[in-house]
């Protein structure tokens, strides 16, 4: 399939055409970032849902104004939407795919509504749990994710993937500007918590918060560095200079 510039639901109808009747788009937000948590949007349709509202696209190729505007829309077009969140302490905990898996899984815990499909953006399904799978699925105390299919380029294919992507993304911001006034020196209302210069000049002179995910190879010695947001030394703290895209 020809990736366009114009989601639409020719891969949903395709997909409810084989028997998923009810399909739920799902995107994430912030895996890259080195601060807040990792958010995922869920959107779920069926085969009465109609076109998706004009503009809806996956929210990295939409203005901020445009994707908070489309919010609303989508809330509306949708037959059910949530979004959960994996925060950076429990991503620190169980790492990135452990937390997307439990960001995907409060989303999923908010529908009335159990999907027989989840569409995932990529070719790797993060979703569903490894010991859930087989012979382990009949020893685990957890429920099942629905099945998923997982699927390239989805937030620019699918309507309903490119739509969670926009209510992860408002929500995520949201939280990160609501989270800017406690520690402003990182600017998390400019760069949302991803590597941009302003904030890893921030972490040079007053090292990582407890909002930052400090696992991650960013933040070496991690051993050394302060609790809280009190200033560090340059010998406590080593930042890549890698710059990551804020839509990742």
């Amino acid at each position: 399939m020809t990736v366009g510039r114009k989601p639409s639901l020719r891969a949903e109808r395709a997909l409810q055409r084989e028997g998923y009747r009810v399909l739920a788009g799902m995107d994430e937000v912030g895996r890259g970032a080195l601060a807040g948590p990792v958010s995922v949007g869920v959107v779920v349709i069926d085969e009465r849902t109609r076109t998706a509202p004009a503009g809806v696209k996956d929210s990295k190729l939409l203005s901020p104004r445009a994707r908070e505007a489309m919010v609303p829309r989508v809330r509306r077009w949708a037959l059910e939407h949530a979004v959960g969140h994996a925060s950076a302490a429990e991503i620190d905990q169980i790492g990135i795919i452990a937390g997307l898996r439990l960001a995907g899984r409060r989303a999923l815990a908010q529908l009335t509504i159990v999907p027989d499909l989840v569409i995932l953006d990529g070719n790797h399904d993060w979703l569903t749990d490894p010991r859930q799978e087989g012979l382990l699925a009949l020893v685990s105390d957890q429920p099942p994710a629905p099945p998923v299919r997982t699927m390239i380029k989805a937030d620019m294919k699918c309507s309903s993937v490119a739509a969670a992507s926009v209510l992860a993304k408002v929500e995520r911001d949201s939280i990160l500007l609501a989270l800017h006034d406690q520690h402003p020196h990182y600017n998390w209302a400019g760069n949302k918590g991803y590597s941009a210069p302003d904030h890893l000049a921030a972490l040079d002179e007053h090292g990582p918060c407890e909002l930052h995910r400090r696992s991650w190879r960013r933040f070496t010695q991690a051993d050394q560095v302060l609790d809280g947001c009190d200033a560090g030394s340059d010998s406590t703290l080593t930042v890549e200079r890698t710059s990551v895209k804020e839509g990742a």
